[in-house]
This record gives structure tokens, sequence and C-alpha cells, in this order.
């Protein structure tokens, strides 16, 4: 039986269209208007859902201005405290509903990350169809037992964890009693170069924990989407925005509403191009059948004669016995007389023995 999972009104999972999240992050730049239409261009793009991120600054870290809560290691974001990063990217809570209404009206999935209980708690009032734990709150482990008792779908990346990490979360997961989980693959860079990508990971993933497996990925390119598509994901999470040139703090590594598109449209054809995995023939290509080679009579040939090479050939079209019988229809009669140009057929072969 495929694994499956429902995320509203969506089945994702195995032998599913995959499931092509539109990530707003922090590009609404904390203007409602432009939020709004970000959801109708991500609609219009081919997204499969929308999702944005709950969060305050004072419930992610400390105004502190010390040297441990400024960043640094070459981010998009070094300089600026974790507290001025926080207080630009956060969505106002207010917003959630009025978007989750509109995604609903254009066919879209709502749903939203969460990075503490308050916000997770928060989005259960609003009935979220499921929640994102973001790579770097994985290996908070009451957090992620905190909204797993919810027992809605989790999508769990895991950019910065190790394996010993991602046994804990799912551990924790299963322990409140989910195991709705999709894992991300995810490399936390941003973006993300082609060689840090290690998408074999998703295949590795799949084996070591019999899970659904997506992509969070942070490059511009999508042919990484068509690569993992192959790989076998579920689930991809793009961020996105109207235009790269508005700003912002993710807008390096977020695709514009044509590049999604383009992304959506290789995701389909190519999983077009994968199929089933049941090795079967498709009524097209069993009509082309007809070019085989088969058995055939190239001389005419009367009853008791034995077949020989020069009475019959293998050759085109494939409306006759199939070729590998040729050396043994060569040890016997023909039980009838048979014309030039006649496909052989078993009821042609005479069963006497002599």
């Amino acid at each position: 039986m495929k694994k499956t999972l429902k995320i509203g009104h969506k089945i994702v999972g195995e032998g599913r269209p995959v499931f092509c999240i539109a990530e707003l992050s922090a590009n609404h730049l904390q203007n409602y208007g432009l939020a709004v239409k970000m959801v109708r261009a991500a609609k219009r793009a081919g997204a499969d859902a929308v999702k944005v991120q709950t969060l305050t600054p004072d419930t992610m870290t400390l105004d502190c201005h010390n040297q441990h809560f400024r960043i640094k290691g070459n981010t998009p974001w070094d300089g600026q405290t974790y507290y001025q990063l926080y207080s630009q990217t956060c969505m106002p809570w207010a917003w959630h509903q009025k978007l989750a209404r509109l995604a609903k009206s254009l066919g879209l999935v709502f749903f939203s990350t969460p990075y503490d209980t308050s916000s997770s708690d928060f989005l259960a009032k609003l009935k979220m169809p499921a929640y994102k734990i973001a790579s770097f709150e994985l290996t908070d482990i009451p957090f992620i037992r905190h909204v797993a008792k919810k027992k809605k779908p989790m999508l769990m990346s895991t950019g910065i964890a190790t394996l010993a990490e991602i046994d804990d979360a799912i551990r924790a997961c299963r322990s409140a009693g989910n195991s709705k989980l999709i894992l991300l693959k995810c490399t936390s860079m941003y973006p993300t170069p082609l060689t840090e990508l290690n998408l074999r990971h998703i295949q590795e993933l799949r084996k070591h924990y019999g899970a659904l497996v997506g992509l969070s990925d942070h490059t511009l390119d999508s042919s990484v989407s068509v690569a993992a598509v192959a790989l076998g994901i579920c689930v991809i999470e793009k961020h996105f925005t109207l235009d790269r040139k508005l700003g912002g703090p993710d807008a390096a590594f977020s695709m514009e509403p044509h590049e999604f598109k383009e992304m959506v449209r290789l995701i389909r054809k190519t999983e077009a191009m994968l199929g089933e995995k049941r090795f079967r023939l498709s009524a097209s290509v069993k009509k082309n059948r007809q070019f085989c080679r088969s058995l055939f009579a190239v001389q005419d040939i009367k009853r008791h004669e034995r077949f020989s090479p020069k009475n019959i050939r293998s050759i085109r079209p494939g409306s006759g016995l199939p070729p590998k019988y040729y050396d043994f229809i060569l040890k016997k009669k023909a039980g009838k007389d048979i014309r030039r140009g006649t496909p052989l057929a078993w009821s042609m072969i005479s069963t006497r023995t002599h």
C-alpha cells in the first residue's frame, strides 16, 4: 500500500503529484497588500500551498547586543542582532486568518512554521492542516513534542541535523502519538551552492527512516527540483517573492513567480516521464509490437514437410511465433500446408514425433 498523508484537501505522498509549497517567509516586507499579491501570484505560478512563518522576536531570542546575539558567519544577515532580524521578518498574527481564507478561496493549502509553543497554540486555534518545523528548531525536542501532540502532519527540515538528532526528533513525534511525518532534505545555506546539496541524502533518509521525504530548497535552480523528483521526493518547498529587487532578508534565495512557474512545469513534466514503478507496456507501445520480428514461412511448405532455414525465417512484422522458438521448430514438420508469407502459429506445427 502506498504511503500518503492528507494536508488540507491535498493527498501527499507516494504515487501522488509533488506537493509544491511557496514559502512567503519574510518577503511580504510586513506589508499586507504585498502578502495578498504574493498569495495570488503563487496560485498563478502553480503552487499547491503557501506557507508563512509564525513568530515574535521576543519568543525567538533576547533584545541583546553582546557578541552572542550578533549574527556572523558569512550569512545574508551578518552584522544584525537576532532580535533585529526577527523584528524585520515576523508577520503580524492578525494576517493569518485573512490570508488563510484567501488561500482557501483560491484552492491553495495554507499553513505555517511555528517557532515556539505559543505560536503553535495560536495556529492550532486557526485549525492549521499541518505544521512545518524549521531546521534550526529540529533539535528543540520539547517543542517538537508539543507540536506533535496536535496530531497534524509535520514537515520537518533536517538542514542542520545529524542522524542522531533526526532520530531524536522522530522519536519525540512518535512518543506523542504522531507518525504523520515528512522529512525535508535541506541544506541550511542561503543561497545553497549546488555542490552542497547532497541530494543522495533523499534516498538515504527514506531508506533509514521509512518516511516520506521532500526537499526544502534554497537554490534558484529549477534543475534541482527535477533531480529531486527523480529521486522520489513528494514535497518541494521554495522561498517565493514577487520581485527580488524589492529586497528583504530572504530575497536573494527566493524565486520570482515566472521562475516558480517554470519549476512547477518541469516537475510535472518529470513526473510524467517517470511514470509508474510497475513494469508493463502501455497500449500505445503494444501497438508498435507489430515491428517486432517473428517466425514466418518464406516459402510454400507442404504438410509433413520438415521446417528448415530455407522455408522459415525471423522477419518483421511480429504477428507470428516469437523467434525464441526457431531452433525448436526446426526439429518439427508442418502439420498442414502453409503458404509463403504466413506467420507461423502452433496450430501449424505437427505434434507427430516421426
